[in-house]
């Protein structure tokens, strides 16, 4: 698989994942946060299995544990950075503010979401150069992942009186830059293998810190704790059988 089909893969990922969750939020209105958290959840325990049974596995495979724990400080860094610069939030139901705040905090969230998708797009293209199934779980766990994001965008923006098309538009451009970043991690990983094995790594610390600073807060936050426990439970299950699957 070349650099540009990568690209295409990483770009479905964010464009379907942002869009899908627009298209949720317009459709379903206001999700219950037990049903937001609960996804939220769920695909925190799929995340998890796979970083620990693909992602680590393989980076240490292809170029030793080193490479491995400087690629997850990396992408755990990374991620810490963007959060403190550029703060967002999964929660979807939106806060009691003026009717122009409404617009303004959902193009921030939108802003915000792209910046997180182009390192997430990284982490795509590195899981490729490893090994095509391994892509291809990652587009799947981070299209899944996008779709609470993507809630969180529309629901300040229909508050703020935008019309569903437009809703969905935005929401789905939001996840263009993991394209971008897709393309670039091919490119990079494809280097030689111990950047393979960096960049592995750099994709487990990436999914390690959204899924605990993120998904796990705020399902519990929004679900509670037994909800959460479920989910969480269900999706390591599914990703421990679609790993050994692949």
């Amino acid at each position: 698989m070349n650099w540009l089909e990568i690209g295409a893969l990483g770009m479905a990922a964010g464009v379907i994942g942002t869009g899908a969750g627009g298209l949720l939020s317009v459709i379903v209105k206001t999700p219950t946060p037990r049903f937001t958290g609960t996804i939220m959840a769920f695909a925190a325990g799929v995340m998890l299995s796979i970083v620990f049974l693909e992602l680590v596995e393989e980076a240490i495979d292809f170029s030793g544990y080193q490479a491995a724990i400087l690629g997850i400080t990396l992408g755990m860094a990374v991620f810490y950075l963007l959060d403190h610069f550029l703060p967002h939030h999964h929660p979807v139901t939106p806060e009691k503010t003026p009717f122009d705040k409404y617009l303004k905090k959902g193009t921030l969230l939108a802003l915000g979401i792209g910046l997180h998708n182009f390192p997430e797009g990284l982490a795509i293209g590195s899981g490729f150069v490893g090994s095509t199934e391994l892509g291809t779980s990652l587009v799947i766990l981070i299209a899944l992942h996008n779709i609470p994001e993507g809630m969180a965008v529309a629901a300040p923006l229909r508050q703020g009186g935008y019309k569903y098309l437009k809703i969905i538009t935005i929401t789905a451009l939001a996840g263009v830059p993991m394209g971008i970043g897709a393309y670039i991690g091919a490119a990079i990983s494809s280097v030689s293998v111990f950047v393979l094995g960096i960049s592995l790594g750099f994709a487990a610390g990436a999914m390690l810190y959204i899924v605990c600073d993120e998904l796990i807060p705020d399902a519990y936050k929004t679900a509670g704790a037994h909800l959460s426990i479920f989910g969480i439970f269900a999706g390591t299950i599914l990703g421990i059988i679609f790993t050994s699957w692949f």
